[in-house]
């Protein structure tokens, strides 16, 4: 038993961190293998954009400085990119940071959260990490109920998460479903809209949800930069709300939470049209690849608006992942998100998701 349990804060002493995909190096070290396909965290497979290196070379000349902690000039282009007010951002390391900024600023011991069955796993450690007790919904196709959720709402809850589109399932909620949620929530309250994979969602079924904290002041929309941009290594992410809750959440933001290298690679990747959408078409070429040949394999999946894809291998799936590492394919087993038949695969180049399609292949054959 660890001597420090009896020290800590109740909701910790219980928690079970947060497990990220199993890292290449690590499956080097166990196995010895030297050709690995990683398609586990949902990463951008094109790296990251010429413009973006180039930035992060010509930052790297003042790494001995700190960086600028308002992050004025990418919240510039932030807010001139959106139309928006500087004033409605907050930068953090990662949006994942965003949402624990949230949690730290409005979930106490006599607080409550709500979030749906099969979301993403950092709503729940948020909530218990704080002490505050979590509402669970239950899931609707895989996705959010939010009559459900709207229905564990009381005077107690303060926030409500909602994934859109869903991870691990990529479960997409229509943008007047989720405003007329918003819509009726009471103003104690505050909405969590993370949107990380907005990007990934087809135009025609987006909404400009940015411009939403101009009626509900209660809402907060998270986005990233670690998946369609490209910078998941660099981790800066932002939160866009109402003045008022901006200045909430920078009152517990950590000062300096962003380098000069995150900042400035940000800024030039949201200028970078050019490698958005060669990521979106690779994306969407993927998908097709992978269902295509789950299909072929009379194996059914979840649809998805990501750049991931959660497919069905049987109760056996924690042995199909780890058959899977032995080929030296990492994808993500999902248990841990109620669905222990499915692993999650991230979208890859053309010749991953093939690699990933032949070691699939081959284990569900017994090879």
């Amino acid at each position: 038993m660890n001597r420090f349990l009896p020290l800590v804060a109740a909701g910790v002493r219980h928690l079970t961190p947060y497990q990220p995909g199993k890292p290449i190096e690590e499956l080097e070290r166990e196995l010895g293998l030297i050709h690995i396909v990683k398609l586990a965290s949902n990463e951008n497979p094109l790296g990251l954009g010429e413009r973006a290196k180039a930035a992060i070379a010509a930052a790297s000349a003042d790494i001995a400085r700190y960086p600028d902690g308002g992050g004025f000039s990418l919240k510039a282009a932030l807010a001139a990119k959106h139309s928006i007010q500087p004033g409605q951002i907050t930068l953090g390391n990662g949006s994942s940071e965003i949402l624990e900024l949230a949690a730290r600023a409005f979930l106490t011991p006599e607080h409550e959260s709500v979030f749906a069955r099969h979301a993403f796993a950092l709503y729940p450690i948020l909530t218990q990490a704080a002490g505050a007790v979590a509402r669970i919904a239950p899931a609707r196709d895989y996705g959010h109920d939010l009559a459900a959720m709207r229905a564990l709402i009381n005077e107690r809850t303060r926030l409500a998460f909602i994934a859109n589109p869903n991870n691990p399932t990529g479960v997409l909620l229509s943008p007047s479903e989720v405003e007329a949620f918003i819509a009726e929530l009471p103003e104690h309250v505050i909405c969590v809209l993370d949107e990380a994979y907005y990007e990934f969602v087809a135009p025609e079924l987006r909404a400009e949800t940015l411009h939403w904290p101009e009626r509900y002041p209660n809402l907060l929309v998270t986005r990233t930069f670690s998946k369609a941009y490209g910078l998941a290594g660099l981790r800066i992410g932002y939160g866009v709300s109402s003045p008022e809750l901006a200045d909430i959440l920078n009152r517990v933001r950590q000062p300096f939470n962003n380098s000069n290298l995150a900042l400035a690679a940000a800024e030039a990747a949201l200028d970078d049209a050019d490698f958005l959408q060669r990521t979106l078409a690779l994306n969407q070429a993927g998908m097709r690849q992978l269902t295509e040949a789950f299909a072929e394999l009379g194996l059914e999946w979840i649809p998805s608006h990501g750049n991931f894809i959660a497919v069905r291998v049987g109760e056996g799936a924690f042995s199909v992942y780890e058959a899977l590492l032995r080929k030296g394919v990492i994808v993500r087993p999902v248990a841990n998100y109620d669905l222990p038949e499915y692993v999650r695969v991230s979208i890859g180049t053309e010749a991953e998701n093939q690699t990933f399609i032949e070691a699939l292949r081959q284990v569900l054959a017994g090879v």
